[in-house]
C-alpha cells in the first residue's frame, strides 16, 4: 500500500520519481509495442470469436468506471433483443477455467467486479483466467454479443470494437508509461480506439473535464456519469434512505476501488460529512475492517458491498449508481453495437452446460 501510494503521488502529483523510473517505461514501452505488433503483421495468431466482441478497457492502471459502464451497456443491448455474455478475467477468482456466475455467487471465488455484474444485469456473466476459452465458452452459452470488461492490452482476443475509459479527474496522469507513469500504453493509442467514454463523475463543471472534453475528438466521444441513488440497507435490503436523509453528521465512507476520490466526491457533492476510509483496490473486507468505535452509519459501493453481506449489520449502507451517458443517453454507441450483432453470422445453437458459481 505504501509503494502503490508513492507510485501514485509520481504519476498524478509531479513527486520526484518519475526520472528515475524513466528506463523501465523504455524497456516497458519497447515490449509492448513488439506485442502489438506481432498480432497485428500476423506474426501470432489470435481468436476470432464467431459473434461480435466489444472491449472496455482503459489506458491507464486503476479504475476509471468500466463495470458500471459495462452494466450499462449489457442492460441497453437487452433491452435491444441481443442476448449478452460479460465476460472478465475475475481478478482474485480462484476458478481455474471458464465459470458462469450466477446471482449470489461467491465474491472470493469469481472477483468482486463479476458478482457485482450479476446483481446488476441479466447478462450471462463468466470469468475466465484465459480470456480465448472464455470468448468460446460464451459462443457455447448462445450468445449473441461479448462485452469484456478490461483487456484492450490484450490482442489475443480479436475485438469488432475498442471503447477506452478515461477518468476525468486524473486523466491520464504524467503521460508516461509504468512504471514512470500510470499507462499501459501512450496516450497515441487513443487515436485507434472506436470510441472514447469520459468519465466526469461529480467533476461535471471542473476545468479538469472541461479540459479534457476539449482534447478528445468530439466524434468518438462520450462522456459518462455515476449518478447516487438511494443508498440501500446491506444487512436487509428492504430499509431505503436517500442521501439527504443522513443529514449533517458525519458518515463512515469506505471504498476499495481503483479510483476511491471519485466516490468520496460524489458523497461531498450530496452535501454529506465524511469520514474517508480509503481501500486498496479488490480489498477483501472483513468485519474488523469496520470497527470505527462509533455507531456513526457506513456507506460503500456496489463492487465493496458484495464482499461484505455476509457480516453486514445496521450501520452498512450500499450506493447503487445510475449511469448516465451523454450525448442522447449513448444512443448512437447502443446503435452501433446493434449493428455489428446484425452484420455478424448467426452464432452456433447453445451446446454443453457450465456448472454455477455456488
Amino acid at each position: 500500500m505504501r509503494l502503490q501510494s508513492w507510485l501514485e503521488a509520481v504519476w498524478y502529483q509531479d513527486r520526484f520519481g518519475a526520472a528515475l523510473l524513466a528506463p523501465l517505461s523504455i524497456i516497458f514501452a519497447a515490449v509492448t509495442a513488439l506485442r502489438r505488433a506481432a498480432y497485428a503483421r500476423g506474426w501470432r495468431r489470435g481468436y476470432r470469436a464467431s459473434i461480435p466482441v466489444v472491449v472496455i478497457g482503459n489506458l491507464t492502471v486503476g479504475g476509471t468506471g468500466k463495470t458500471p459502464l459495462v452494466a450499462a451497456l449489457a442492460d441497453a443491448l437487452q433491452r435491444r433483443g441481443l442476448r449478452v455474455g460479460i465476460l472478465l478475467r475475475g481478478y482474485g477468482a480462484s476458478v481455474s477455467g471458464p465459470q458462469r456466475v450466477m446471482r449470489g455467487a461467491n465474491a472470493a471465488e469469481v472477483g468482486d467486479e463479476a458478482c457485482l455484474l450479476a446483481a446488476l444485469t441479466q447478462a450471462c456473466v463468466l470469468v475466465s483466467p484465459e480470456r480465448i476459452a472464455g470468448a468460446k465458452a460464451l459462443e457455447r452459452e448462445g450468445v449473441e454479443l461479448i462485452l469484456c470488461d478490461d483487456g484492450l492490452q490484450h490482442y489475443a482476443l480479436a475485438r469488432d470494437l475498442e471503447i477506452a475509459v478515461i477518468d476525468g479527474r486524473r486523466g491520464l496522469g504524467n503521460g508516461r508509461l509504468l512504471p514512470a507513469g500510470p499507462l499501459r500504453e501512450s496516450a497515441a493509442r487513443l487515436a485507434s480506439v472506436d470510441v472514447v467514454v469520459l468519465n466526469t463523475t461529480a467533476l461535471e463543471h471542473s476545468p479538469e473535464a472541461q479540459r479534457w472534453a476539449q482534447i478528445l475528438p468530439a466524434d468518438k466521444t462520450l462522456t459518462l456519469e455515476l449518478v447516487p441513488e438511494a443508498a440501500r440497507r446491506l444487512d436487509d435490503p428492504r430499509y431505503w434512505r436517500s442521501l439527504q436523509q443522513f443529514g449533517q453528521a458525519p458518515v463512515h465512507a469506505v471504498a476499495g476501488i481503483g479510483h476511491p476520490e471519485r466516490f468520496f466526491a460524489m458523497l461531498r457533492a450530496a452535501g454529506l460529512t465524511l469520514i474517508e476510509h480509503a481501500f486498496a483496490d479488490h480489498h477483501r473486507f472483513t468485519a474488523a475492517d469496520f470497527d470505527f468505535g462509533d455507531t456513526h452509519p457506513v456507506l460503500m459501493t456496489g463492487k465493496d458491498a458484495v464482499k461484505c453481506r455476509g457480516f453486514a449489520d445496521q450501520r452498512l449502507w450500499e450506493l447503487p449508481v445510475a449511469t448516465k451517458l451523454s450525448p442522447d443517453g449513448g444512443a448512437m454507441l447502443i446503435d452501433r453495437l446493434v449493428a455489428l450483432r446484425r452484420s455478424a453470422p448467426i452464432a452456433p445453437p447453445p451446446i454443453g452446460v457450465h456448472e454455477e458459481s455456488r
